[in-house]
């Protein structure tokens, strides 16, 4: 299967490998189907976009900030929030803390625990 079936594309920073969704039911794919509990999930706050799962093969506690950054980024700019003027808060949690409940529409989630990170939507691969 080439690229174009896949779920999600990939970028890498600093050794890391970045998944980026490709819309709702894609992203539930790439969340729920590809990722590894133990990997970072981003997802910018309170509007539509992509979901960005940062594989975590060392079950590292944090991410280097230059790969947080990136893929928040990432998240930032493939949202409804792309045009924003200034920083934007995307949220940060592990696979894990991410869940879908019965009901839920294709792309929405429910996270147990996050953190936040502000940054400006910018797609790091040029």
């Amino acid at each position: 299967m080439g690229s174009e079936g896949r779920p999600y594309r990939t970028e890498h920073r600093d050794g890391f490998e970045i998944l980026v969704g490709k819309g709702d039911d894609r992203n539930d794919t790439l969340t729920f189907g590809v990722a590894e509990p133990r990997d970072f999930w981003l997802h910018v706050a309170g509007v539509p976009g992509s979901h960005v799962v940062v594989r975590n093969p060392g079950n590292l506690d944090a991410l280097p900030r230059p790969v947080l950054e990136a893929a928040a980024a990432l998240a930032a700019w493939h949202s409804k929030a792309r045009g924003a003027r200034g920083k934007v808060e995307v949220h940060v949690c592990r696979v894990a803390d991410v869940s879908k409940p019965r009901g839920f529409a294709p792309g929405e989630v429910r996270l147990r625990r996050w953190d936040a990170v502000r940054v400006y939507p910018r797609d790091p691969s040029g």
